[in-house]
């Protein structure tokens, strides 16, 4: 695989409008705009007797764009974040499936909004956070980043623990053996291939679907919850739905899908086939995240919050059978892995980008010693921690607080770069952008206050 074209700060200019490299003109004087993607644009157009075949190669050039988007959503998909859908499930069983589609509305817009952003100015969004907008907000956005990947982290190896637990392998044998492998898996592979591999894990989240279907749910009762809401003004229920937001639109997973975008070497000629894999990512991401709920939901729904995802499958065995259990360990164990990699990588593109350093997974050691040398600090930590005697359970539920209530940030600085159109150029924003971008904003902000607003009032015994 040749080297990616992720470049050091200042030797990649961008042109007004946002475009790299030769500026405003395509490569071939007199091209439509379509003719970077002719390939798949061609392909559309075509009503030729090898229809079929091109239909078929048009499929395999959209599958092969599938990367950074896909990946970045699935680790969303983490411990923490198998977690807090499972407890949704067994807490209010099928109550929260609406609140969850319409999350996905506003999880869909923000990771076009990071991948358009990516492809075309070709920075990471840390890196654009510390361009346009002033010193302070930079070290603000960094510091909580840093700071909730770090404690994500340690959950992800939790939850690779929890998944082998189930099978009765040791975290002190499990932890070293996955912390070993995927250090060496990011340092001593190609962006590429690390790709391939978290691709794969990725195919981990199918088991979802199957530990549903075992379950046998209410699927009249599961369709009018997620068609429309039976919400409850209880303060358990704000409290999970201000987890769900912060354990689906992570900030972590913009930081990790831009930071891939231009690590892969994406430019705006690809940018539909991005867009295609951010979208498909988030769309896919929540379906496994409502089949997590369902399943937990048909079998233990209104039993209360659980203490560990592992225990989530543990209580699948009695309804659904052993096979349920066993899907679910693995896609946990899919998860974990996957968000293990994705996490400290995340935090390693931020802090390179903020100060302007190399930055690539296909980079050695020498080439990027920062990048590279914070994402082994944070998994020697994050599996240090897990082999460390002690209940994690309330990490983990802090960690998905604390994520949501920096999410808000996040949007804001995403939200106001897509509007800039001297960033942009004609990329940026439309009506519809902005309309969607706010109200996804304003909603996931609003969740946030409610939540410092019931912490406040429980620190003073009122509720």
């Amino acid at each position: 695989m040749s080297p990616p074209t992720t470049e050091s700060e200042g030797t990649d200019p961008v042109p007004a409008g946002g475009r790299r490299g030769s500026g405003p003109s395509p490569a071939v004087p007199g091209a439509s705009p379509a003719a970077p993607s002719a390939a798949p644009a061609g392909l559309a157009a075509g009503a030729s007797p090898s229809g079929g075949r091109s239909r078929r190669r048009r499929l395999f050039v959209y599958l092969a764009a599938i990367g950074p988007g896909l990946i970045a959503a699935s680790a969303g998909n983490d411990a923490g974040g198998v977690l807090t859908y499972a407890s949704a499930g067994a807490q209010f069983a099928y109550r929260t499936l609406f609140f969850m589609a319409v999350v996905t509305v506003f999880y869909v817009a923000v990771q076009e909004m990071v991948a358009r952003l990516a492809a075309h100015t070709g920075k990471g969004l840390a890196a654009l956070i510390r361009e346009e907008f002033s010193l302070r907000w930079t070290a603000f956005a960094m510091v909580c980043f840093a700071i909730a990947n770090v404690g994500l982290v340690v959950t992800e190896f939790a939850g690779i623990a929890s998944a082998f637990g189930l099978w009765g392998v040791s975290r002190y044998v499990s932890v070293p053996i996955a912390a070993a492998a995927i250090w060496v898996l990011v340092l001593f592979g190609s962006y590429r291939y690390a790709e391939r591999v978290f691709l794969l894990l990725s195919l981990g989240f199918l088991a979802y679907p199957l530990a549903m279907l075992f379950g046998h749910p209410a699927w009249r009762t599961a369709g009018a919850d997620l068609v429309f809401p039976h919400f409850l003004g209880t303060r358990g229920f704000v409290l999970l739905g201000v987890a769900l937001v912060g354990t689906t639109i992570t900030p972590y997973i913009q930081l990790y899908e831009a930071g891939a975008v231009v690590d892969r070497g994406v430019g705006p000629e690809e940018y539909r086939l991005t867009r295609f894999d951010a979208i498909s990512g988030a769309v896919v991401s929540d379906v496994i995240s409502v089949c997590i709920i369902i399943a937990t939901a048909a079998a233990i729904g209104g039993t209360g919050p659980l203490q560990s995802a592992a225990q989530a499958a543990r209580s699948l065995r009695p309804v659904a059978g052993a096979g349920a259990e066993t899907l679910f360990g693995l896609g946990l164990l899919g998860a974990s892995a996957l968000a293990a990699a994705v996490v400290p990588l995340s935090t390693s593109y931020a802090l390179a980008e903020a100060i302007g350093v190399e930055r690539s997974v296909s980079r050695s050691f020498r080439q990027a010693p920062l990048f590279l040398g914070l994402f082994s600090l944070q998994i020697a930590i994050g599996a240090f921690v897990v082999l460390v005697p002690g209940n994690l359970i309330h990490l983990i539920v802090n960690v998905q607080v604390l994520e949501g209530l920096i999410t808000p940030f996040t949007l804001g600085f995403v939200l106001i770069l897509a509007n800039r159109r001297s960033l942009l150029g004609p990329a940026a924003n439309g009506v519809l952008g902005r309309v969607v971008g706010t109200v996804s904003l304003v909603a996931v902000g609003g969740f946030s206050l409610v939540l410092v607003v019931l912490s406040v009032r429980s620190w003073f015994g009122l509720g």
